[in-house]
């Protein structure tokens, strides 16, 4: 009697769409003892059996798992068995074939318990005694390929069928979804048959009531109403956290939180609790919901004090929301109104100034730069404040000694920038390269495919690739067909605008831009004192860059013979007022 061949070594892996699948239903079992019965049936040992309750549609493949421990060779894996090929991957034929590569590059077959998958192997050199690479291949390939294709587009239709239902009843009002805390799912008979709608949760409902009647009573605040809920017993909902390789077990228990800050705020903006849906599926427009919301809409609006309010007229559902106030908007340094109160400092403390204006009897308001809460009391008028920053960009110049260094800079950065345009160049090369043998494996795929529909989504993946190389190859020609600014007429423009330093600084549109080129000339923000206070040696001015000087025939400004101190600052700027209190004096 012959003996009978020793058993191979196999794993199962077993794979279900989703974790309610898995948990509530048997068809993880029901696969694992049509795996152990196929094993008994051809003398397979079983050394591992993996579960996987995730979908296989998307990039990272569930079985990836299950392929590495079969690269160990310590395992000696020999067989690695399925159920079916759409339980191995429902990503098409491209991940399929990657995934089947890596068994086979170890030694692994691929079984499926229908047969699909042929373990045979052709040599198409065989009558003359060679191998190849390339001329051995599975005789099952194409229908492997085309039954990869066929799970692809079978969970494109269930997925179309399905989402696209449900977004169909969201907009009649019904919902869809797991339901938001104080509410509860409730199947019905309705018109549309047999359809799930919220009903108030018997122990959840109340607090979120007591939320809104709390917030639109406006005596407490939000802090005080958190308070309040959590001392009647609030607690978030509990749910299970799942091990991330193996669904079935519940690694931790998380919820049962108390009530903060931020969900009371979620809560309380949410107008699925007043009866409206206004979302996503429906566009973000508001619906009426076929149930009655927790509070009403004059609830609603009240708690949200007007920022969304809630108003049906006809039967047409409208959700407003409030426009902010401007003057709850944020004003940032970059306040375009006041731009050099972050450029020049007050002549007392040299601290940063404020922008404002006040306003007269008469009505009026004088907008002004200010410091007036730091103990002394500063503030020229923003038009008077200005005309000295224009007074004082009148009178200075670019240092003649460092026209050579700037022009050395910037002919070093002009061919730093020359440099970085060839490497882009090279870059949209490589790129096109790896295009074409992307387009060069999508033929190879196509020609083993027979299933029109296979075919027409390699056709698809190929004219998008080709679409890529065309763009690439543009851009391309573009950047070659610019021809880069010559340096000599780059240096024109430097030597033009330092010659013109003023019109730089002053004919900016955008005055916070122009406030930011002026606060260029200075290493440390100046104060207004030193900024009206003209001398010959601009050297002498705090923070001044070297690269800048007084012009030679600067009139401007007071300029004064040596030996001659500035007088008080009241004097110079007779309409700035300057005072301090006893404890603090204003050098100058």
């Amino acid at each position: 009697m012959d003996e009978q061949a020793p058993a191979e070594n196999a794993i199962a892996a077993i794979r279900v769409s989703s974790v309610k699948q898995g948990t509530d239903g048997d068809s993880p079992e029901a696969q694992k003892e049509q795996i152990e019965q196929f094993a008994k049936l051809h003398n397979i040992h079983l050394i591992k059996t993996f579960i996987f309750l995730e979908s296989a549609s998307k990039v990272a493949q569930p079985m990836q798992e299950a392929i590495d421990y079969c690269k160990d060779p310590k395992h000696d894996v020999e067989l690695f068995i399925i159920k079916s090929i759409d339980r191995f991957t429902r990503g098409g034929a491209t991940p399929y074939d990657y995934l089947k590569m890596q068994l086979e590059k170890y030694g692994v077959k691929l079984v499926d318990l229908y047969g699909i998958i042929s373990q045979n192997r052709i040599n198409t050199l065989e009558h003359l005694g060679l191998k190849y690479r390339w001329s051995e291949y599975s005789p099952s390939q194409k229908t492997e390929f085309l039954e990869a294709e066929r799970a692809k587009d079978e969970l494109r239709d269930i997925m179309s069928r399905m989402i696209g239902a449900e977004i169909r009843y969201t907009r009649l009002g019904y919902w869809m979804r797991r339901p938001p805390y104080g509410y509860q799912n409730v199947r019905v008979e309705t018109g549309n048959g047999k359809r799930y709608i919220l009903e108030p949760h018997p122990a959840e409902a109340e607090f979120v009531r007591k939320m809104f009647e709390l917030r639109k009573r406006g005596t407490l605040s939000d802090s005080q109403i958190v308070d309040e809920i959590n001392s009647l017993g609030y607690k978030s909902r509990v749910f299970n956290r799942r091990g991330n390789y193996d669904k079935t077990e519940i690694t931790a228990r998380i919820g049962g939180n108390k009530l903060t800050l931020k969900q009371l705020w979620l809560l309380i903006k949410n107008p699925i609790y007043a009866g409206v849906l206004c979302e996503k599926w429906t566009d973000f427009k508001p619906i009426k919901c076929q149930f009655e919301g927790l509070v009403s809409y004059h609830t609603f609006n009240a708690a949200n004090n007007g920022k969304l309010a809630i108003s049906e007229r006809n039967g047409i559902v409208n959700l407003v929301k409030q426009e902010i106030p401007e003057y709850f908007l944020r004003k940032g340094s970059h306040n375009a109104d006041y731009p050099y109160r972050k450029i020049i400092t007050c002549p007392c403390c040299a601290k940063p100034l404020y922008g404002s204006a006040s306003r007269g009897k008469l009505g009026i308001y004088y907008p002004a730069y200010h410091c007036t809460k730091r103990g002394h009391y500063f503030r020229v008028p923003k038009q008077e404040f200005e005309d000295s920053i224009v007074k004082f960009t009148h009178s200075i110049a670019f240092s003649e000694q460092h026209i050579s260094d700037l022009t050395q800079a910037i002919e070093t950065v002009w061919e730093q920038r020359q440099h970085t345009l060839g490497q882009e160049e090279t870059s949209i090369d490589r790129r096109i390269n790896e295009l074409h043998a992307q387009a060069n494996a999508t033929v190879d795929k196509i020609r083993l495919l027979s299933s029109q529909a296979a075919i027409k989504y390699m056709e698809d993946d190929l004219m998008k690739i080709e679409e890529d190389i065309t763009n690439l190859k543009n851009q391309k020609e573009q950047k070659s067909a610019e021809n880069p600014t010559s340096i000599d007429v780059i240096i024109k423009y430097v030597k033009y605008f330092l010659e013109h330093l003023d019109y730089l600084l002053l004919q900016q549109i955008d005055p916070v831009k122009r406030a930011n080129f002026f606060g260029v000339l200075f290493d440390k923000a100046p104060t207004y004192q030193e900024i009206i206070s003209g001398t010959q040696d601009i050297n002498k001015i705090s923070g001044i860059n070297e690269l800048f000087t007084v012009k030679k025939t600067n009139l401007s400004l007071m300029v004064r013979e040596r030996g001659l101190e500035p007088p008080h600052l009241t004097v110079l700027a007779p309409k700035a007022s300057v005072s301090t209190n006893s404890t603090t004096r204003a050098g100058f």
